[in-house]
């Protein structure tokens, strides 16, 4: 074998272990993504979102500024961008979403004072543009489902999701009032909420509500990443190009080979 010929074989063995190593890499990171949303959410239910669905958006899109923009920002989301990626027009999202007289092309940012938040609250508000991302979906769509009454709380309202949390039930006008059934403490322990039950029936039944939770949480999920939409169906191509690359790259190197005794 000359020696320009081993150095042709020794580039396209570099060539093809490269792009085997890229596309391997690009699904492992895929498993490992699943496999950590999977520990994330733990024993909660699944919220099972799809921010594909623009339907399930709306609606969730319309739960969040009836229920939850009074208090809550989403800062890094603006009017305008909810009307192309929820395929409505300007004027239908600045007469069903901007209750704050805001125009098609500023954030979305609540009226509410920080000062009286504070007061009314114990502590101002977060903003909820990346709360999907830093809790996960999972973890909003069981908490919108565990508050309870407790008034012992500072708000009159706790939740089994998030403890103490300093905010009280947006959703129980359509969920209904849960009260908790709290389970004998132990030695060493303090007693702590065994299961929810509705007490006092909200507009919605058990299933509707689900939904409802699940379709506010999908919406937080677009919010946290807009671009999901547009990335999750450019992947697809992106790991079928690695794959069909690393499967040229092999016929290359076996085609390089089959001479080589």
């Amino acid at each position: 074998m000359t020696e320009s010929t081993r150095i042709k074989l020794k580039t396209m063995n570099h060539v093809a272990a490269k792009a085997f190593a890229c596309g391997f890499a690009a699904v492992a990171a895929m498993f490992a993504a699943g496999i950590a949303s999977a520990e994330e959410g733990g024993e909660m239910q699944s919220a099972q979102t799809n921010v594909s669905n623009v339907t399930s958006l709306q609606r969730g899109a319309r739960t969040y500024f009836n229920y939850c923009s009074g208090c809550h920002s989403i800062k890094y989301m603006s009017y305008a961008r909810l009307a192309t990626d929820l395929q409505l027009s300007e004027a239908e999202v600045l007469k069903s979403f901007a209750f704050t007289g805001a125009r098609i092309g500023d954030q979305v940012v609540t009226n509410m004072p920080a000062e009286s938040s504070q007061q009314w609250f114990g502590k101002t508000p977060p903003d909820l543009s990346l709360e999907a991302r830093a809790k996960n979906p999972d973890w909003i769509y069981n908490y919108l489902k565990s508050f309870y009454v407790d008034p012992s709380a500072t708000v009159g309202w706790n939740n089994t999701v998030f403890p103490n949390a300093s905010m009280p039930n947006p959703l129980w006008e359509l969920q209904g009032v849960q009260t908790a059934h709290m389970a004998p403490a132990k030695a060493g322990e303090e007693a702590h909420v065994e299961k929810l039950e509705v007490t006092s029936p909200g507009k919605q039944s058990s299933a509707e509500f689900d939904e409802t939770a699940r379709d506010l949480t999908a919406f937080l999920q677009y919010v946290g990443e807009p671009a999901a939409l547009q990335r999750e169906s450019v992947g697809v191509w992106v790991i079928l190009f690695l794959v069909f690359f690393t499967f040229l790259a092999w016929l290359l190197k076996h085609e390089y080979w089959k001479d080589v005794h």
